[in-house]
């Protein structure tokens, strides 16, 4: 197991990006959570490939915090099918991830 996640989700506007990032931090399901600026996502949807502005959230937490944190943005994202990707961190700062532990442990 690895010894921390980054969760990757997109949101379609800030305020719902900042909604979720404060609930998230909040509920000790991520130690951070960045929303970045906009842009521009083309993907395939319904037949069509679409193209819209979106806010990707960059979400720092530990594997043990995953299944709860998925099942958080699923209930509380306005897509019917977010995305949720999660990346396992081959090395962090030995502080940071400590850090991280203490807020989320």
């Amino acid at each position: 197991m690895s010894k921390m996640l980054v969760v990757f989700t997109t949101v379609p506007n800030r305020e719902e990006g900042e909604t979720l990032a404060r609930k998230i931090v909040e509920q000790r399901l991520a130690a951070c959570v960045q929303v970045l600026p906009q842009m521009t996502s083309f993907y395939f949807w319904q037949g069509e490939i679409q193209k819209d502005s979106e806010h990707l959230i960059l979400i720092k937490t530990l594997p043990e915090k995953y299944k709860d944190l998925q099942d958080f943005i699923i209930k509380n994202h306005s897509y019917s099918v977010p995305e949720i990707i999660a990346l396992s961190v081959q090395d962090a700062f030995q502080g940071y991830l400590e850090w991280a532990k203490d807020y989320l442990l």
